[in-house]
């Protein structure tokens, strides 16, 4: 999916994984991995906006991605290798339909340098991957998109990472009590406690846990390939660390690898890098990484 913002180049990410070796990592852990190939946008009758990119795409890829998700969701962990973050919409969507229907709350993580709670009215640039988190939260102004059976409540989205918000996103979020650690508050205190602050939470409510991790949720010195970096992100050993506690927690139920622009790459690095990370979240354990070359 390449159709969330105007720089292109994300469209390339789910081969960039392929080829990083996502399928051999997981299946190096044991793990039984199918790749069920690229999902395709339906065809929707959506006129275009001229104030948003791609309004018609993005509502295809969200009913698409919204019904491989659930489809997918009853056969195990499905890994949602993106593409533009706008792809959380779908996925996010047809999870929380899963959840619905195994009757447990779905909570989402968002490990990202932004909030993406713009609505397709307040959104100045016109890019519909800074909305996700706005639409399936069940923000207004989304009628051009399909309508939410199961929208998750603000108070069920945790945040980390954050260092490039808008003052409007990040006050309407404090008051609906979202879960926000920006990097100031990670730098004085560390970045286990947000976490196991939240999945206590989600533990708490017997729910299950969605992951979002968007690449600019990492450091640029390490992680390229994306075209909306932030400097002072999450170190290498930041991340793994979270994603050794998400395993540990056994709560996560599917994955987003977003915003992989591999156009913008280093010889891999970024791809390896976010394929290590999602092998930390499937049980590889700190000593069993990979030495890399690059």
């Amino acid at each position: 999916m390449d159709a969330g913002k105007h720089r292109q180049g994300c469209r390339m990410g789910p081969d960039a994984y392929r080829v990083a070796g996502l399928e051999q990592a997981l299946s190096d852990l044991g793990h039984t991995v199918t790749d069920i190939g690229d999902t395709l946008p339906d065809q929707v009758d959506v006129p275009d906006d001229p104030h948003l990119f791609s309004l018609p795409d993005c509502v295809g890829w969200t009913q698409a991605l919204s019904r491989t998700a659930q489809e997918s969701a009853r056969q195990g962990l499905p890994i949602f290798m993106g593409g533009d973050h706008a792809l959380s919409m779908g996925t996010v969507t047809g999870m929380a339909a899963h959840a619905r229907h195994i009757d447990r709350p779905l909570f989402v993580l968002w490990l990202d340098a932004h909030s993406d709670f713009h609505t397709p009215g307040s959104t100045a640039s016109g890019n519909l991957h800074g909305t996700p988190v706005a639409y399936f939260t069940g923000q207004p102004g989304f009628e051009a998109f399909p309508p939410l059976t199961s929208p998750i409540p603000t108070d069920r989205v945790g945040m980390i990472g954050l260092r490039s918000v808008d003052p409007a996103e990040r006050a309407a979020l404090e008051d609906d009590h979202a879960m926000l650690a920006d990097m100031r508050s990670i730098d004085e205190n560390g970045i286990k406690a947000p976490l196991m602050a939240f999945l206590d939470k989600v533990r708490a409510a017997n729910g299950i846990l969605h992951v979002s991790l968007d690449v600019d949720f990492l450091d640029p010195s390490i992680a390229p390939a994306v075209g909306t970096t932030v400097p002072g992100g999450a170190t290498e050993r930041e991340a793994h660390l979270v994603m050794e506690l998400l395993h540990e927690s056994s709560l996560v139920c599917s994955l987003d690898l977003v915003e992989l622009n591999p156009f913008l790459d280093e010889r891999g690095r970024t791809a390896k890098l976010m394929v290590d990370l999602a092998a930390s979240l499937m049980g590889r354990r700190i000593f069993d990484r990979p030495t890399r070359s690059f």
